[in-house]
């Protein structure tokens, strides 16, 4: 606990933090990772202080970590020529890190000394010439790799090696990014750049003194045995961590205040924790809508907090802002549904003081295990099993046959991946019981044959080679849920960045999802009762008003507004589609798609998609060099996109 009361990992500065890991080897001259490095090397204190373009040098007095980080978020350790690193948001300190690094010998000897750290961070170690990178089990910390100049590099951002290889989006995971409602492990998250690789959650890089590389697991799933009453105190102290390390005494916290149990959660525990709390709730204009009546009962339960409120009129529509290009993320994504409207909510949370704010994403996820579980628990409860089908099948409409199908199928994972590349282009039905291994990907009716051959491809090489997360469909299943909270998680902390007010999301901490995970699955989730798990958990500490809901609302209504609202915008995009150029998307459906959306060829999940996709080709063209190597006031001359 010394280590989690001294450490901090507030990110205070505007800029989104990257960072690049070089082998200790003489590497090219010139082109573009000679002046990654000279930026680095070249580097001092930028804007208000808080943030420093840096270096952290190998004993040869090459670079080893170069990049931009707040400087609370990277704690190093050393001893003769071994070196040890965590970034990001960590219990971690220098006396403790450096007390850690004594018990580590070899690569082997890591995470073992590293065990007790809690947060969401990055592990970099070289331990006398041999390299070791890993981001989180959540995937809310990733790393990439790319071979450049005959040797493995490594980052936490795919974009930054695209930019360095000179490559462009691949096709295939373009068209992949199309599917809904989700993509399958091992393709859901991959890098969307040509030669650029992602590391998979949960498994580390080791890089011997050759440039070579490989991936070894670090980390495995807790067993989901803990009964309700004992997994509920130990979701509740990870929690209580996890929030507490994103309190900074005598600064403002922003945390959202939905009204859901999630974020309400979130709020009283920062308010236990101390912080000065300012809070942000969203009034939708639903009929019948609740969320405003359960977070205005609970602000006037937090003592001292700042409750802002913003009804649908104070807000800009839903995908207001489609028209401005924006430096991209990662991989396409959603975000551009709300992000005028979260860009205005975090312009009144900063003009209050806040240096962070707090999401509940994750909760829905990491808490409520996917009904596949019943498929494990009818052989070792029969009864148990059939009486929890009944339950879901009363409450979700579930067909027999699509319940018997899911319960009785005992297929491996190789064979459930072939056939869903089998059927790509047949529509889910409209009700239907949970998939074995999960959800279904599914093409929409506007994406081209090009795009099917890609995704279909793509789905058998990894029915050839990956092995399941779990040999447990219902495990498997949740553990890939957690991982998609922490693959947004990303997402979200990157794309809020530039706007100056980081979101962070402590439902997707590593020890968080360990809790949750190793709870028994069929009293973690159970059709009677709306997240039991966290309701056990925050039991004294959250009003029993707050914890015994059961209803959570939505947005649809301003979902359709928006989009009316921006339909001459569409009809443009139908004209120009870049989705289209790359061969991915037919344009006649398409233009039929984008002209009555939500209405033809797939829903709201599949257009969004689609839209998110298309957004990313556009701003990606417009922005070429990531944003976050753009600029340099310290080099004479910019990274530029002309660069070499």
């Amino acid at each position: 606990m010394k280590e989690a009361m001294a450490a901090t990992g507030i990110a205070s500065a505007t800029a989104p933090y990257w960072f690049v890991a070089l082998p200790d080897r003489d590497l090219p001259e010139g082109g573009r990772l000679s002046r990654l490095r000279m930026r680095a090397t070249r580097a001092g204190i930028a804007g208000d202080g808080e943030r420093a373009d840096s270096v952290v040098s190998y004993p040869s007095g090459r670079p080893w970590l170069l990049g931009s980080w707040p400087r609370e978020q990277l704690v190093t350790a050393s001893a003769g020529t071994r070196m040890l690193a965590v970034v990001g948001t960590s219990s971690a300190t220098g006396a403790g890190l450096a007390a850690r690094l004594k018990r580590v010998r070899t690569v082997a000897d890591l995470e073992e000394a590293l065990s007790g750290l809690h947060g969401s961070f990055h592990v970099a170690a070289s331990l006398n010439g041999h390299g070791y990178l890993r981001g989180s089990a959540s995937g809310a910390r990733r790393v990439y790799r790319a071979r450049i100049g005959g040797a493995t590099v490594c980052a936490d951002r795919a974009r930054t090696l695209a930019w360095l290889l000179g490559t462009g989006p691949d096709t295939a995971r373009l068209a992949a990014s199309l599917a809904s409602p989700q993509l399958p492990y091992p393709l859901s998250g991959a890098a969307m750049w040509t030669g650029v690789h992602l590391v998979p959650p949960g498994q580390a890089l080791r890089l011997p003194p050759d440039g070579a590389c490989r991936t070894t697991t670090w980390w495995q799933p807790p067993p989901a045995e803990l009964p309700l009453h004992e997994g509920a105190s130990h979701l509740r102290e990870a929690l209580r961590r996890a929030v507490s390390l994103r309190v900074r005494p005598g600064s403002t916290l922003a945390a959202d205040l939905s009204g859901g149990m999630d974020s309400t959660s979130l709020c009283f525990l920062a308010a236990e924790a101390g912080a000065s709390l300012v809070t942000a709730t969203l009034h939708w204009d639903t009929a019948g809508n609740e969320d405003h009546h359960y977070a205005r009962y609970a602000a006037d339960q937090l003592p001292g907090a700042q409750p802002l409120v913003f009804s649908t009129a104070d807000l800009p529509p839903c995908f207001a802002g489609l028209g401005r290009r924006h430096d991209p993320v990662e991989e396409p994504s959603v975000l551009l549904r709300d992000r005028a409207r979260q860009q205005h909510v975090a312009g009144a949370l900063r003009a209050r003081g806040a240096l962070l704010r707090l999401s509940g994403h994750g909760g829905d996820h990491a808490l409520v295990p996917p009904a596949t579980y019943l498929q494990g628990l009818l052989r070792r409860s029969p009864a148990t099993a059939l009486r929890h089908t009944a339950g879901f099948r009363a409450r979700d409409r579930w067909p027999l046959w699509a319940t018997a199908r899911m319960l009785l199928r005992d297929g491996p994972y190789s064979a459930w991946l072939t056939e869903a590349a089998d059927r790509l282009s047949e529509p889910a039905p409209h009700l239907a019981g949970p998939e074995s291994w999960g959800p279904r990907p599914v093409l929409p009716a506007w994406a081209s044959e090009q795009a099917e051959g890609h995704l279909s491809t793509l789905l058998r090489s990894a029915a050839e080679h990956a092995e399941p997360l779990a040999a447990d469909p219902g495990r498997q299943s949740w553990i890939q849920q957690v991982q998609e909270a922490g693959r947004v998680a990303a997402l979200l902390r990157d794309g809020t960045s530039l706007d100056g007010l980081p979101m962070d999301s402590p439902f997707c901490d590593d020890a968080v999802l360990e809790a949750c995970l190793a709870v028994r699955p069929h009293e973690a989730g159970h059709p009677w009762s709306y997240k039991p798990l966290l309701a056990a958990a925050m039991a004294g500490l959250v009003p029993a008003r707050l914890l015994a809901r059961t209803t959570k609302d939505h947005c649809g209504p301003e979902w359709h507004d928006g989009l009316r609202t921006n339909r001459r915008l569409l009809a443009a995009w139908a004209d120009t589609s870049h989705l289209v150029a790359a061969g991915v998307a037919d344009e006649t459906r398409l233009r039929r798609a984008l002209l009555s959306p939500g209405l033809d060829g797939g829903g709201a999940p599949a257009l969004e998609n689609t839209l998110g996709a298309e957004e990313w080709l556009r701003d990606l063209a417009a922005h070429p060099t990531p944003a976050y190597l753009a600029h340099d006031p310290l080099e004479e001359h910019p990274l530029d996109p002309a660069a070499p």
